[in-house]
């Protein structure tokens, strides 16, 4: 899997992606900081890259106009670093357990201490 992470997260998280046997880029190692979601949008798709974001609201409506994707990652809560790797290994396993995301969307949150992931289409597909 191809795993681009946006700028609102941190740029160790390439390393745990790598660790895992994943390639994995930067949004500020590409040139693309400060680049408009959208505009964001045709690389990510073009590039087959399964996006890792802390920004639901905008990337959950973006990806839902695409007909195929790599898949969504959504990081919910703003945490620190640490916090955000230790999140982003809980995502890998599940995509080793439940494989690729393509099409999907899978959040990752925290409630009452503890990681809940939830994957879900999308686009959704009643809507496809």
């Amino acid at each position: 899997m191809n795993l681009l992470i946006d700028e609102c997260l941190h740029t160790s998280l390439v390393a745990v992606a790598v660790a895992r046997g994943h390639q994995a880029s930067h949004i500020n190692w590409l040139g693309l900081s400060g680049e408009a979601d959208w505009d964001l949008m045709p690389r990510i798709i073009g590039n087959d890259f399964t996006f890792v974001t802390n920004n639901a609201a905008d990337f959950r409506r973006l990806y839902a106009q695409q007909p195929l994707h790599a898949g969504l990652v959504i990081i919910v809560p703003q945490v620190p670093p640490a916090q955000q790797r230790e999140l982003l290994e809980i995502v890998l396993d599940e995509f080793r357990e439940g494989g690729d995301p393509v099409n999907e969307a899978i959040e990752i949150r925290i409630e009452d201490g503890e990681a809940v992931i939830e994957r879900y289409s999308l686009p959704d597909s009643d809507e496809a």
